[in-house]
């Protein structure tokens, strides 16, 4: 009775490959390492499990240039290769590279805040939950079946909530949190309801097998299938902050420490855009018809209520440097959104994507840089307002420089030709596919942030007032800024490299 068992047993066993899920898993092993590490190692000696995690997401970056020369999928059906959980293809890797990238520069950033907040924050907890959640972020690009997307996208997520409430006694940082909590929830809730309704439409979780059986489905459950698969879109533009599921995310920037600011408005984003795509181009090509539209009105107002927030910021207002960089970030998702949008109308699907992903590599680097240039000043103004950046240039010439570069190409405007040619490739996206009143919006948004980051330029260059305050740069944080100040200047010099790299087929 044995011998036709074995060959079932084997048959369900499958094979994992270790290099494709090489880089999320050191990322977690490595959070593991330093949660077990901070029992041991002394606190004089804390700042080892800070260079620690910068090494593990060092290697974990490294490890996807092994898997550049070609497609690579794990966790397949056994009874169809084709049909898997998780691929390693250029879409994926280009992800990756942003999220473990830009988790690499949090924790530059994160090793000098925690050894300047006097003990506020927990070193072991902090470098452990960090790293979990870039593990989550990094599996979320790869997940090619709705279990694996939800499961990563809340490895992502929760980690997420207890940085940013992880000051001790910070009543500001608790109520960030709890408002960030509260709208992640429901954000998982709506979009687990939608996944059932699609998987009881369908009875499959698999990517592709729901795009082929979901065209087909019984008359009976349409009105099903439909409404799952607005559900689903609710539940990622929750994540992805779009308007009007935004309301977290100036309170929340302001309250979490200045590196997850950093860190959720470039890698939180990149999860929830990813996965929308995963959702929409991948999973439900044939309802185009429903989630275009509903992606195009929603990239309008997104784009319009963040850059209309960000021009009430008032300069002098506790905090409203980084006020106006949390609502910049709700305009660029905007942005982001636009060729997403543009994929249910244009015939090649793909190249509309690629677009979202050239805009979202460019807005990673420079908006790290940013949050980079202000974590520096918030070490003597603590109130960090975009008064305090007055005269910048007379006490620190390059990071003032560094910081006009980047809002230039936050702005699009030259010298930063790689934000330029970023908001070109989107507005061609839109033009294409036949979003003309699309386009005409994003120009009039675009206009409209070319006042505040212009006011913000321009003042760092004024005369300061009183005499100006010299500021010593730790050298983690000189590292983030040089890193990022390098790699706006190169894709400025060359923004081809970006564009030629996500024009290529991503699925």
């Amino acid at each position: 009775m044995s011998s036709p068992a074995q060959p079932l047993a084997a048959s369900l066993v499958q094979s994992v490959d270790w290099l494709a899920i090489a880089p999320p898993t050191i990322a977690a092993v490595v959070g593991l390492v330093v949660l077990v590490a901070d029992l041991f190692v002394a606190e004089h000696r804390k700042t080892l499990l800070g260079w620690t995690s910068v090494a593990g997401l060092a290697v974990a970056t490294l490890m996807l240039l092994p898997l550049l020369d070609g497609d690579r999928s794990t966790f397949c059906l056994t009874g169809d290769a084709t049909v898997c959980s998780y691929t390693a293809d250029r879409f994926t890797l280009v992800i990756q590279f942003l999220v473990l990238g830009g988790a690499l520069l949090t924790a530059l950033l994160s090793v000098t805040a925690l050894k300047d907040g006097r003990k506020e924050l927990p070193e072991g907890e902090y470098w452990f939950l960090l790293l979990s959640s870039a593990a989550g972020a990094a599996l979320l690009p790869a997940s090619r079946d709705l279990a694996t997307l939800i499961v990563a996208l809340e490895v992502a997520s929760l980690p997420a909530f207890a940085l940013v409430g992880l000051k001790y006694g910070d009543r500001k940082s608790s109520e960030a949190a709890l408002k960030f909590f509260l709208s992640s929830v429901t954000a998982t809730a709506v979009s687990l309801m939608g996944i059932s309704f699609v998987y009881a439409s369908t009875g499959t979780l698999y990517l592709t097998q729901v795009a082929d059986r979901i065209q087909n489905v019984d008359g009976q459950l349409h009105t099903l299938a439909q409404t799952g698969v607005v559900l689903t879109l609710v539940g990622f533009a929750f994540k992805t902050a779009a308007v009007p599921f935004h309301f977290w995310v100036p309170d929340t920037y302001v309250g979490a420490p200045l590196p997850i600011a950093a860190y959720l408005s470039v890698i939180g984003k990149a999860v929830g855009f990813s996965g929308l795509i995963l959702v929409t181009v991948v999973a439900l090509p044939s309802y185009a018809d429903l989630w275009g539209p509903a992606l195009a009105v929603l990239a309008a107002l997104t784009m319009t209520v963040g850059n209309v927030g960000a021009l009430r910021q008032q300069a002098t207002r506790a905090y409203s440097a980084v006020r106006l960089l949390a609502w910049s970030s709700v305009g660029q998702a905007g942005y982001l959104l636009v060729p997403i949008a543009a994929a249910a109308y244009s015939g090649d699907a793909e190249k509309s994507v690629g677009s979202t992903v050239a805009y979202a590599l460019m807005y990673g680097a420079v908006n790290l840089g940013a949050f980079a240039v202000a974590a520096l000043v918030g070490r003597t103004k603590s109130f960090n307002r975009v008064a305090d950046y007055r005269g910048l240039y007379a006490s620190s010439p390059l990071s003032a420089l560094l910081l006009a570069f980047f809002l230039l190409c936050l702005a699009g405007l030259p010298p930063g030709i790689i934000g330029l040619f970023a908001k070109v490739t989107v507005f061609a996206a839109a033009v294409d596919a036949g979003l003309g009143w699309l386009a005409v919006i994003m120009a009039v948004n675009v206009v409209i942030a070319l006042f505040y980051y212009l006011q913000w330029t321009t003042l760092l260059f004024r005369a300061p007032e009183g005499e100006p305050e010299k500021h010593r740069v730790p050298a983690p944080l000189t590292a983030a800024i040089a890193l990022t100040g390098v790699l706006g200047i190169v894709l400025s010099g060359a923004p081809q490299l970006v564009l030629r790299f996500t024009d290529t087929a991503l699925f």
